[in-house]
């Protein structure tokens, strides 16, 4: 059962507890100690750039499937998450490059955790805040392309989340995961009824039960899903499949995840069945089929967020690492005085942008 942590970084000492889990959360991942080494400066970096910047804000840090999932085997990469309500930074560029700092940074410079990350972005919005995401992973395996090259890449789509546990506790409710089977790839929310350990068991159970069947469309896979979660607590399930080569979408739900598709300019709600997958089955389930496209988007969200959230004009622009956009949603959904009032988890499917392979 995944941790996940959440760091509150009010002060300096905070610091310190950034770089303890994100250490911790490297050893989950089974990185090496060169990855390791990497993740625990990045997060060092991020957890100190919130203080020069915002003065205070919050640092998540879990273990995730990546972008674009391999076909045939697990990898997993630790993700490291700032968030914070501050004036936003001005000069987005100047952060990014490599060596630009203050006194009370650590000379490292957000352009250098671009570099040791494999993926990182960036999301600052004056008078909103600022996000950064940086995911560091296994190393390739002989055979893999080099580190710092690029991936082989599943074309059509890639997905990314962010999970905040209610209250600060160890444990969230909610998981999500994302799993490909040659041209279908699957993301997946759940949402364990409750809080803590005994929610966690149920949504890690949808999540080990997707990755043991991605090939299973989304309806298929919920009733596979009801099997698995009985005797759990049970959860609320949402399931979308990206057939990339059709180039279409089929999505199905049981429970409240909320689903939001962006079809060009204008947003869309999928609908769930009611029910809990484990418990409360509806004897048939519909699906949505609809048609993917370079200018689509799919956030799907457990109720942490309000229910009449729907995103921002801005949601989801193309050149967003899918995590950002997470990110972004829970930020703007919350504030310091008015926190989220559950678990909160968010998980984008986005294009692949024209300028990356």
């Amino acid at each position: 059962m995944p941790r996940v942590w959440d760091v509150p970084v009010q002060d300096s000492t905070r610091v310190r507890d950034v770089r303890v889990a994100a250490e911790d959360a490297a050893a989950l991942a089974g990185l090496d100690e060169r990855r390791t080494a990497a993740v625990s400066l990045v997060a060092t970096e991020l957890a100190t750039n919130l203080l020069k910047h915002a003065q205070a804000g919050e640092v998540l840090i879990d273990v995730v499937d990546p972008p674009v999932p391999p076909e045939g085997r697990a990898a997993r990469a630790v993700q490291i998450t700032a968030i914070d309500h501050g004036p936003g930074i001005a000069d987005v560029t100047g952060a990014l490059r490599d060596g630009f700092t203050t006194a009370r940074s650590l000379g490292a410079g957000l352009g250098t955790c671009r570099r040791l990350a494999d993926d990182f972005g960036l999301h600052s919005e004056p008078g909103r805040g600022t996000v950064a995401v940086a995911r560091v992973g296994v190393a390739p395996a002989a055979g893999d392309v080099a580190q710092g090259g690029d991936a082989p890449r599943a074309p059509g789509a890639r997905a990314g989340g962010v999970n905040v546990p209610f209250a600060g506790a160890d444990y969230s409710g909610d998981a999500w995961a994302w799993a490909r089977s040659g041209d279908r790839l699957t993301l997946m929310l759940a949402d364990g009824l409750g809080h803590g350990p005994e929610a966690a068991r149920a949504s890690t159970a949808a999540a080990e039960t997707l990755r043991r069947r991605p090939d299973l469309p989304p309806a298929e896979l919920l009733k596979e899903l009801h099997e698995a979660l009985t005797g759990t607590r049970g959860a609320a399930v949402a399931v979308a499949q990206l057939d990339t080569w059709a180039g279409r979408l089929r999505f199905a739900g049981i429970g409240n995840v909320g689903a939001r598709l962006r079809e060009g300019d204008r947003w869309r709600a999928l609908l769930s069945r009611p029910g809990i997958v484990g418990a409360h089955r509806p004897h048939t389930l519909r699906e949505d089929d609809v048609p993917w496209s370079a200018r689509s988007l799919l956030v799907l969200h457990t109720d942490g967020l309000p229910s009449r959230w729907t995103p921002s004009p801005g949601t989801g622009v193309p050149s967003a690492d899918p995590a950002v956009t997470a990110a972004v949603a829970v930020r703007d959904a919350g504030s310091p005085a008015r926190p989220v009032r559950d678990d909160t988890a968010v998980a984008v499917l986005a294009p692949v942008p024209a300028d990356r392979p």
